[in-house]
């Protein structure tokens, strides 16, 4: 298949998509009160995400799947603080960036990219983001759902991060 077709067969499928969303919102009654007009500027984000991801396939780039799970992941997190009005997280939420890396190294292996993304590099990377997670939510407060517990959770990650040391000598 040549490229002019290929970016038909995108620009294609593209417009299907929108158009399913748009049907959606007319159809679902409580979807069109969950996307209110304050908060759509962030499906504007995951759509750029969508994109590229479909870009990716179209043009058997599936490097492109890094991308796109970053750009959809930074949206999630944008829909989140835009929707609870929580702001201030950006201290700690930017940490789940390098997990967003690894998923989208998973989704590029799965679409082909096996030699260039290995599973285990990007289960570090998701593990890296966990524990960064875990660090810098406890510093600035987002865990403070666990109540008491949360300091438990740092313990965890270190001895997480220990063991996973000693058994990289083996």
């Amino acid at each position: 298949m040549n490229e002019s077709h290929r970016s038909t067969i995108v620009i294609g499928t593209l417009l299907i998509l929108a158009g399913l969303f748009f049907a959606m919102v007319q159809i679902v009654p409580g979807l069109n009160t969950l996307i209110d007009q304050q908060n759509s500027w962030v499906l504007i984000i995951e759509g750029a995400a969508v994109v590229l991801l479909i870009l990716g396939i179209a043009l058997r780039a599936p490097d492109m799947a890094i991308p796109a799970t970053i750009v959809a992941g930074v949206g999630g997190i944008l829909f989140y603080q835009a929707t609870t009005n929580n702001w201030g997280s950006w201290a700690y939420l930017w940490t789940l960036i390098p997990g967003f890396v690894g998923v989208g190294m998973i989704i590029a292996n799965l679409l082909g990219a096996r030699d260039r993304h290995p599973i285990r590099s990007a289960l570090d990377s998701i593990g890296t983001s966990v524990v960064l997670f875990v660090i810098f939510a406890a510093i600035f407060g987002g865990l403070t759902n666990f109540g008491p517990y949360w300091p438990l959770l740092l313990i965890a990650a270190g001895v997480l991060l220990g063991v996973r040391a000693l058994l990289r000598k083996y």
